[in-house]
């Protein structure tokens, strides 16, 4: 094979494999504010969840339960998103050269998971209450439900406060988005029964309930598959990247064996092979090249120099995950 892809570090020369511990972090940037504030809304959010449990079992609201259930996908989210910045904090060892961050990535899977078998239960309990009404103390279930949107309110308040760029950040307050509607629809169906006493309102609103969460849960499931089959990130397209980079970086002659993959939400990264034109500085390529990476919101990249000759034009493939 004309193309030399040496991975001997004892032989590999890290002038064209830029891979300094001390000067590039795997990790993603750590920020104490924004720590600080999706733990405030954690707290919140968690502690509202198991009040209105209990709310929707004492008024006898699947409605509200349905709610409780959607306040579960905000606070997982909100935890995975506190997760992902306290993991940032543990440094790389000798086992896992690239820390702990994928244990965010499995937590978001086993979620995904546990609310579809939540928004099943809901459907199953809806369906049956059509059929054998019960009655809600509208009362009791409107308190509830405005204590809960104050409660979102104030969550939507303070995470905006922090880095809403952050992916984590903006993760969360799309949950908490999609929770304020369920609140909203909680106080109409209460309001509804207080005035009408029609009971079907509340099954009926528990089903819309269920479709938020589900849409969470899908949206969830499929990020976390992807990452976990090292796809290719969203708006990340190998051949449109290799394209950029030629076309962005003096003196590269051809990209080839590009991966783009990711090692949890947030950080993506590549392994590409380069090759020079004549005459071009290797070191001020390989430096362009990943700074070109980073603009493409790229954290972290494994350039090689390929010194055979072989990879003119590079038309290797292109892979969306690693070899």
């Amino acid at each position: 094979m004309a193309h030399d892809h040496i991975h001997d570090h004892g032989h590999h020369d890290h002038a064209d494999h830029d891979h300094n511990h001390a000067g590039h972090s795997h990790a993603p940037s750590v920020s104490a504010s924004n720590e600080r504030a999706v733990l405030i809304g954690l707290v919140l959010t968690g502690t509202f969840m198991v009040a209105e449990v209990f709310g929707g079992v004492l008024s006898g609201s699947l409605a509200l339960i349905a709610d409780a259930g959607h306040m579960l996908t905000d606070t997982v989210a909100l935890f995975l998103a506190w997760l992902g910045f306290r993991l940032g904090r543990r440094p790389a060892d000798a086992r896992r050269s690239f820390g702990y961050s994928r244990l965010e990535v499995l937590a978001g899977l086993i979620n995904a998971l546990s609310l579809f078998a939540l928004v099943g239960w809901i459907a199953y309990e809806a369906v049956q209450r059509f059929f054998r009404p019960e009655e809600v103390l509208a009362g009791p279930m409107l308190v509830v439900a405005v204590i809960g949107l104050v409660i979102n309110l104030l969550v939507f308040r303070i995470l905006s406060s922090a880095d809403a760029d952050h992916v984590n950040i903006r993760g969360a307050l799309l949950h908490v988005l999609g929770d304020l509607l369920g609140s909203v629809g909680a106080i109409v169906a209460a309001a509804i029964i207080w005035l009408t006493g029609w009971m079907p309102i509340d099954p009926i609103l528990s089903l819309v309930v269920s479709l938020l969460i589900l849409r969470s849960a899908w949206a969830l499931l499929t990020r976390t598959f992807n990452i976990l089959m090292e796809g290719a990130p969203e708006g990340v397209e190998p051949t449109a990247l290799r394209d950029t980079l030629l076309a962005a970086v003096p003196g590269l002659a051809g990209v080839g064996h590009l991966h783009v993959w990711s090692l949890s939400s947030g950080q993506a990264m590549a392994t590409l092979d380069i090759a020079l034109q004549p005459g071009a500085d290797p070191a001020q390529v390989t430096a362009q090249t990943r700074s070109a990476l980073e603009a493409e919101k790229i954290s972290h990249a494994t350039i090689e120099i390929d010194w055979s000759g072989a990879c003119a034009g590079c038309p290797g493939p292109v892979s969306a995950h690693p070899a």
